[in-house]
């Protein structure tokens, strides 16, 4: 999912969140920009159309969490894109060959969306993920994510562009 400027947006909000006051520092800046969702990679979580509110710089001082939807700095997009984080730094990673194709197995468990269905990738997701697969033997390396969105199959997300660095994500999408 692509995220544009939402038109109505006039100026940047600049917020500093209520566990960062006491720092006060640049570093800790959290900007808040509305943003329309162009896509339905999310769907039925978040829909074709909807305005969403990034908080741009969240991660420069808060972790991120499994389960985040987060807004991704992606090379082949002028406009971010927003995914789920579904595997984060230490999580064990491993795909798992079924008769139709690939499960993704995040600490043992098979990975599956919001709507309790498992991912399953076949082809040129299953090579890109696969490529990934003999580095995590130690788990996910630290300041890497796995990024997918809702779609079983795969869609712009991890099984597309591989894991990806943490200062590749730009802020924390609240929907």
């Amino acid at each position: 999912m692509s995220l544009t400027r939402d038109i109505g947006e006039k100026e940047k909000e600049k917020t500093i969140l209520p566990n960062q006051i006491e720092q006060k520092s640049e570093e800790c800046l959290i900007i808040p920009e509305h943003r329309i969702v162009r896509g339905n990679s999310l769907v039925p979580l978040i829909e074709n159309g909807q305005t969403v509110k990034i908080l741009f710089g969240y991660y420069k001082c808060n972790e991120i969490k499994r389960g985040d939807i987060v807004a991704y700095d992606y090379t082949g997009d002028k406009n971010p894109i927003i995914k789920i984080a579904k595997g984060i730094p230490g999580d064990s990673f491993k795909l798992k060959e079924t008769e139709n194709g690939w499960n993704i197995l995040i600490n043992n468990e098979i990975l599956k969306n919001s709507e309790n269905n498992p991912y399953l990738i076949t082809g040129n997701k299953y090579k890109m993920l696969s490529l990934y697969e003999d580095n995590c033997q130690n788990g996910i390396p630290e300041k890497t994510y796995l990024l997918l969105g809702n779609l079983i199959s795969g869609s712009v997300d991890s099984t597309q562009f591989g894991l990806i660095d943490k200062s590749d994500i730009l802020g924390k999408v609240d929907y």
